[in-house]
């Protein structure tokens, strides 16, 4: 079964070198917790990896439902059904695993005695839509501003069938570049209203809030219909495009004493500048990577894997593997070289429970949405 899904010729490998780096960026970021605080250079890199990671999943998912949604958009029959079709296969994609991880940390969390104040909020992705993402099942902020998304985007299309004498093809650009504004204007209103001191403040109440963040995927969207649109440009220059975003990404990320120069420049920047600026970075990477293919069988069959067990990986890893191992094993007392092979259990067992449930629940699941499918055509 592995071997038939690893060598399935629709999955685009360059996608999921992208799908694996990010998997792989938060593990390595959210592994810092096994080890005492350190301000040294490859902290804050991996600091930043566990940033980049989520932002990754964020282009790339806008990406790949932009192809779905235009496809179905552009024809004459993008009816109220096509998007509850739409929304149905997103859902038995994404929330069975959400609800089942859920529950678990709930349950933990009372075991181990654990605030679950407003743990309600969590079923209906409320949890951090227009205010400070709880502390609380962490990982969840991100899937909430993805299911919003893939609530609003669709049905906001659907609408967008009643303008008549527009080319739809211009409609779902409109769309998606009126959602850009909307979000980023979103974020500058924040910045002149709210008191963000500080980059955790910044981090819990802007990062990760939906009703700021809902554009990071939008910007996928837009990547994919200039791919769609302009397909032989993207083609030709898609060295040139990847160059611009190994570029963009440096001055963002290694350049910015060069124009913050106060703590108001600095927040200013984290506030308005870097996130639209890190999606249409990151955007410029998927001509390349949609057409990149590699010999090497081996370590193209791990970064498949790795791919699509990902989602598992991202639910499992920390608020239940890692919680457990610290709440019952502290490493505080460890010396260096424990704390490494602690990581190694650490990533063992995540990869370990991420398979099985991958493999008997995701899938199986997945695969009964695509069974169902079958049978109504």
């Amino acid at each position: 079964m592995i071997q038939d899904i690893l060598k399935n010729p629709k999955r685009i490998f360059g996608l999921d070198i992208m799908r694996a780096t990010a998997i792989l960026m938060v593990l390595s970021s959210h592994s810092l917790w096994i080890y005492p605080e350190s301000n040294s250079f490859l902290v804050q890199v991996l600091k930043l990896f566990g940033f980049l990671g989520v932002e990754i999943f964020f282009v790339l998912s806008g990406f790949l439902i932009g192809k779905i949604l235009y496809d179905k958009f552009v024809t004459d029959d993008f009816s109220l059904k096509e998007v509850i079709v739409f929304l149905k296969r997103r859902w038995f994609r994404t929330l069975p695993n959400y609800y089942l991880i859920l529950i678990i940390n709930i349950l933990i969390a009372l075991v181990i005695g654990y605030n679950t104040n407003g743990f309600w909020k969590y079923f209906f992705f409320l949890q951090n839509f227009s205010d400070l993402l709880p502390r609380f099942f962490n990982e969840s902020w991100s899937l909430s501003v993805e299911e919003w998304t893939y609530l609003s985007l669709p049905i906001l299309l659907f609408l967008l069938t009643k303008v008549r004498n527009v080319q739809k093809k211009y409609l779902f650009l409109f769309l998606t570049v009126f959602l850009i504004f909307l979000f980023q204007t979103n974020k500058i209103i924040h910045h002149f209203t709210t008191e963000n001191s500080t980059i955790l403040a910044w981090n819990y109440g802007l990062k990760s809030v939906v009703i700021y963040r809902v554009d990071a995927i939008i910007f996928g969207v837009l990547a994919r219909w200039i791919y769609i649109n302009y397909l032989e440009q993207c083609k030709k220059y898609k060295f040139h495009l990847a160059f611009l975003g190994v570029l963009f990404m440096s001055v963002l990320y290694f350049g910015q004493s060069f124009f913050v120069k106060s703590d108001a420049d600095h927040i200013l920047f984290y506030t308005v500048f870097l996130l639209p600026l890190n999606s249409m970075s990151l955007c410029l990477f998927f001509p390349f990577l949609y057409d990149f293919n590699f010999k090497n069988s081996i370590l193209t069959k791990i970064i498949t894997y790795i791919s699509l067990i990902s989602y598992s990986l991202y639910l499992v890893h920390y608020g239940i593997v890692l919680q457990l191992m610290k709440f019952y094993f502290p490493t505080e007392k460890y010396a260096t070289n424990e704390l490494h092979i602690y990581t190694i259990i650490f990533l063992v067992i995540t990869f370990s429970i991420s398979s099985l449930l991958y493999f008997f629940y995701e899938k199986p699941l997945t695969d009964l949405r695509d069974f169902s499918r079958k049978q109504k055509i």
